[in-house]
């Protein structure tokens, strides 16, 4: 295990996979060029904010097989410290499949798999504790009874050391139906400081409405003292303690739209531990969220604090 940076940091708990996405479109049972990395919404925020200068912590359970070895090498390499236990369960995979140029399937292999293995054991009491920011998501909950109590685990020692809490609801239909997710997510995010969600993901909380503003003040409601409802192509509109915010998005040309949601979190993230303004973490989130959309990969095409300004002058069109 790496020591933990200096304060301020984030740190995020959950697991990352290996990717197997095709090159090209067309049916995966015909046979495909397949191309290998990492995907994970946790460690997708840790690599975000790391390559804007901040800290990053990731927590999680890392397979001692050769996908494993990839996990570790990659989060390192991006300068995220790794509190990994290693285990030798399989590292779980995502297959992602191009069926059409616009139609993409994703299929997950993710039981009894290293990921699946975290428990509460897992949770270091004083890296958590000593953190500025605790980012969690829907998704760690989701994949059994060990990484919920996992979760709750690092929220426990956070409420206790005053750490800023934050949550993407991040619903997955592929790990559990929305009333198993509304049980399991509503205790959570009423100790939340922050949530993130898309309007879908917001009504799991805030049934009834998909106005933008009414899912900010019912989340609101809830506990939490902001909301940030991401809008895709229309930017997002945020409630931050009780000040409205409109966020438009950035033009870009649209190439993969996954992992966007991670890298606006990252955006904003990175400059809520900078001290900055909510003007301007929203504008760092929208901006992290148009480089995620224009290039290929969860993470790979998320910018240095020196190229935010790449995409302040061009031509290209929202999709």
């Amino acid at each position: 295990m790496n020591s933990a940076p200096r304060t301020p940091y984030l740190v995020t708990v959950g697991e990352t996979l290996a990717a197997l996405s095709a090159s090209q479109p067309g049916p995966l049972s015909l046979g495909a060029d397949l191309r290998l990395g990492l995907a994970g919404a946790e460690s997708n925020v840790a690599v975000g904010v790391s390559r804007l200068g901040g800290r990053a912590v990731w927590i999680g359970r890392v397979s001692e097989d050769a996908l494993g070895d990839l996990v570790l090498r990659e989060l390192r390499a991006e300068g995220v410290t790794v509190l990994a236990v290693r285990d030798p369960a399989p590292t779980s995979l995502m297959l992602k499949e191009r069926r059409t140029a616009g139609h993409h399937r994703t299929r997950y292999y993710r039981t009894r798999t290293a990921g699946a293995g975290l428990s509460p054991e897992d949770i270091p009491e004083d890296v958590v504790a000593g953190a500025a920011v605790l980012h969690l998501t829907g998704i760690t909950p989701a994949l059994g009874d060990g990484p919920a109590k996992a979760v709750t685990r690092a929220v426990d020692i956070a409420a206790d050391a005053g750490v800023t809490l934050s949550l993407d609801i991040n619903f997955r239909s592929l790990l559990w139906g929305e009333e198993e997710a509304r049980n399991a997510l509503l205790p959570l995010l009423r100790r939340c400081d922050l949530v993130f969600a898309s309007p879908h993901e917001a009504r799991l909380a805030v049934p009834g409405t998909d106005d933008p503003v009414e899912l900010a003040r019912g989340i609101r409601d809830l506990g939490p003292s902001g909301a940030v409802i991401k809008l895709g192509a229309e930017g997002a509109f945020a409630l931050l303690d009780g000040q409205p915010h409109r966020q438009p998005a950035i033009p870009v040309r649209v190439h993969d739209s996954v992992g966007a949601g991670d890298a606006f979190a990252a955006g904003y993230l990175a400059e809520l531990l900078a001290g900055e303004p909510p003007e301007q973490r929203l504008r760092t989130a929208a901006l992290l969220g148009a480089f995620a959309v224009s290039t290929a990969g969860d993470w790979e095409g998320l910018p240095r604090r020196s190229e935010l300004a790449l995409l302040d002058h061009h031509d290209d069109n929202v999709r």
